[in-house]
């Protein structure tokens, strides 16, 4: 495509001053080859036959330390090349010794099958590499354990199967010479934690067959891929950062969504100008990926975009999203890559890896949370030569109203540091349970869990579930404890969403999000057809839905209860005293509002009954002692409008400090808590355990609230907007807000003059 001649484009449309932001110019860079290391000749020839001559010197230096015996992490772009690495690396060991395997764990199955592809184009009867994961047949699977020498993954499978059945992987642990942890930036929070618990775990059971292997970590860039590589694995790692891959040109475009109302702060939603942006690029047959931050809103943007479209290009847009059955994903990806779709409005579920051909623009709606995430999403458009477009269309948020107006944060800044803490207890305790399932445990074992192992060992013995015998820990009982862990979600459980006229099966929410996306009379999206749900089964945990042609939204109302059961740290920022601690957050879905899809007014609002969730976590915390509230000029009746306010404003920036988005953490503020005496306002992580987001707010906590006060301060708006201090998720239907006291509370709590 001629991104130049699109913005320009842009630039002339009415209007286009205020919305055009930035555009930043990411300049080609130009082949530059190595020669290939020492290798088999037959390799060499495969190699030439994909047209592949030589490599790209980041992939030559990462094959360079893996000869000399190093664990290696690749911390490069998007289509840099660091899966030819790791399959050169096995290709060039087993053609020299046919016995040796090699295990990879890829984030998702639709990845793992999309890389089978690649390993099989490279035609060697040597490597006979099978996908291992939940959908792999049953009769498959003593197959592929007798005969694949390369097995494809995933954390979960390797969690649930093929640990608790290592003495039938037993000769493959002995000759595994390779460990591939792909897209490794993704396990971070309390994902990251799990996988860093299975690691170890995979760890001792090789080490118990006699297996020595290396590992290989490949990722998106990140501030700190040898800390996090190290701290996954458990074991010291060399890092490869430097991308010296080439590409052509790409425009990156900030672009701001007009404003409808000023006074009011409303501008058009990034819903809509995405899918403005996606119909236009359509039109103009420019393959075309938009990335939307929830399902809904992927759901949305397809619709929106099919709406203005010709009867011929209707068909061309579809939306993709988790949740979709495997069959239907693996669909969406063929048509996708072939060229049949020219857009697609899909969730973050397609920025990883898979090959969906080469694409010329990506859209951002809104955005995604981290530096390493956007840079993901602006990859998957651009070629090695000719230019592409990205544009990031920023939400009516403090934390993308804050960056469109510092394009230097993105751009100048250096990638966020990826967030595990593996020392959390209610990650540490399941993993030794497991593990002292899987194989009896020695001293030394468990210590190799981390410090909170051993306290984690005493609590399973007094519960009765674990026990020392002879020197070794064991697990007591005949039920398997892996199938309550459940890696990837916070609360264990999965409902099914079920269309209560045919019994298909739609898609799955984890417990966490149950009450609040699919609650009784809940609105629910998919491929563009709307559902309503009519029951929510808490006994089976299915969700039945109907068909629905309503014109409103519904969002869920919530109360939430925190009680502070101990501080860990404590200090000050500004004028201020500083927390952080150990928090139980009670929450409770009360009720829904129905909104007017056109006027976004409430149309009534609707009782529920669910039960309440308990969550023990991690949180930040500011007192607001009585003279910073008198340099404010706060009183009584003003100070929850300014706190509620300031707490919405710092979470929304908390991303700016912390790897994570607004929907990992919740908040609570009030004019008096019982357990500090005083008004307070709280930020928690929304994972049991803590995920290391909070701590990260209190480490960086100046940073976080002058940014704060800049966004608030520096919104046009007159009394507060979805910009500034308005949430999309507030429990409370946003009130009460104050805007104007909430800069005044800021300044007095940054110790500054104001007003």
């Amino acid at each position: 495509m001629d991104a130049r001649a699109f913005v320009d484009e842009l630039a002339k449309l009415e209007g286009s001053e205020g919305s055009l932001a930035h555009v930043e110019l990411l300049e080609a860079r130009p082949t530059v080859l190595e020669p290939f290391p020492e290798m088999p000749e037959l390799l060499r020839s495969r190699l030439s036959f994909l047209g592949i001559d030589g490599l790209y010197p980041h992939q030559r230096d990462a094959l360079d330390l893996l000869e000399s015996g190093a664990n290696v992490v690749i911390a490069t772009g998007t289509a840099s090349g660091k899966t030819l690495v790791y399959n050169l690396a096995f290709a060039r060991t087993v053609l020299s010794d046919e016995k040796r395997t090699a295990l990879y764990l890829f984030p998702t199955k639709a990845l793992a099958r999309d890389q089978l592809r690649q390993v099989r184009d490279l035609r060697l009867p040597q490597v006979r590499a099978a996908v291992f994961d939940g959908d792999t047949p049953q009769a498959e699977r003593p197959l592929i354990r007798r005969n694949a020498n390369l097995v494809m993954s995933n954390p979960d499978m390797l969690h649930r199967s093929i640990l608790p059945g290592h003495a039938r992987w037993a000769d493959f642990f002995l000759r595994l010479s390779l460990v591939v942890v792909d897209e490794a930036h993704v396990a971070r929070g309390v994902f990251g934690s799990h996988v860093a618990m299975v690691l170890r775990r995979l760890r001792r059971l090789i080490a118990h067959y006699g297996g020595q292997p290396q590992f290989v970590l490949a990722s998106a860039t990140i501030g700190n891929p040898a800390e996090l590589a190290e701290r996954l694995v458990g074991q010291p790692f060399s890092e490869i950062t430097t991308d010296a891959s080439p590409r052509g040109e790409k425009l990156f475009v900030l672009w701001n969504p007009p404003f409808v109302d000023e006074e009011l702060g409303l501008r058009r939603s990034a819903i809509s100008e995405t899918s403005w942006l996606l119909r236009r690029l359509v039109e103009s047959e420019t393959r075309t990926l938009a990335f939307c931050r929830t399902r809904r809103s992927a759901e949305l943007v397809a619709e929106f975009a099919r709406r203005e479209l010709p009867g011929s290009l209707k068909r061309k847009v579809k939306a993709y999203r988790a949740g979709y059955l495997a069959e239907e994903r693996r669909e969406l990806e063929r048509q996708l890559s072939s060229g049949e779709l020219l857009g697609m409005a899909a969730t973050n579920a397609l920025e990883l890896g898979i090959d969906v051909g080469s694409l010329d623009a990506a859209l951002l709606a809104g955005y995604p949370g981290t530096r390493a995430s956007m840079w993901q999403q602006a990859g998957r458009a651009g070629r090695r030569s000719g230019s592409s477009l990205a544009v990031l269309v920023a939400q009516d948020d403090p934390l993308d109203q804050y960056l469109v107006q510092h394009p230097a944060d993105l751009f100048s800044k250096p990638p966020e540091a990826a967030v595990i803490d593996p020392t959390n207890p209610y990650v540490v305790g399941p993993h030794v349970a497991c593990a002292a399932r899987e194989q009896p445990m020695t001293e030394q074992e468990l210590e190799a869990f981390g410090p909170p192992a051993s306290e984690a060992a005493e609590a399973l013995i007094a519960s009765g579930e674990l026990f020392w015998r002879r020197g070794l820990l064991y697990h007591r009982g005949r039920e398997s404890p892996h199938a309550k862990v459940d890696i990837r979600s916070a609360s264990g459980h999965l409902f099914a969403i079920v269309d209560e006229s045919t019994g298909a099966l739609l898609g799955t929410v984890d417990e966490a999000r149950a009450f609040h996306h699919v609650h009784p009379g809940a609105v629910y999206l998919h491929q563009g057809e709307q559902y309503e749900v009519s029951e929510l089964d808490l006994v089976r945990n299915i969700a039945l839905v109907a068909r629905s042609d309503a014109d409103y939204y519904t969002q869920p109302r919530t109360t939430t209860d925190l009680e502070v059961l101990r501080s860990l740290e404590e200090g000050s920022v500004g004028a201020v005293p500083a927390f952080f601690g150990e928090v139980r957050v009670t929450s409770q879905v009360v009720g829904f509002q129905r909104k007017s899809t056109q006027t976004l007014e409430i149309i009534d609002v609707v009782d529920l009954n669910l039960p309440p969730q308990v969550l023990t976590t991690k949180a930040v915390w500011w007192l607001l002692p009585p003279g910073v509230l008198g340099r404010a000029r706060i009183g009584p009746t003003v100070l929850p409008g300014a706190a509620h306010a300031a707490e919405h404003a710092a979470i929304g920036l908390l991303p700016l400090v912390a790897t994570c988005d607004r929907w990992d953490v919740g908040g609570l503020s009030t004019p008096l808590h019982p357990d500090t005496g005083i008004a307070t306002i709280f930020i928690y992580d929304g994972y049991p355990g803590g995920a290391g987001i909070a701590e990260r707010g209190y480490r960086s906590e100046e940073r976080l609230l002058e940014a704060t006060f800049d966004a608030v301060r520096q919104c046009p708006c007159a009394r507060g907007c979805p910009s500034c201090v308005q949430s999309p998720k507030c429990g409370n239907g946003n009130e009460p807000l104050d805007k104007p006291a909430a800069v005044a509370l800021l300044a007095a709590m940054l110790g500054r003059a104001w007003g």
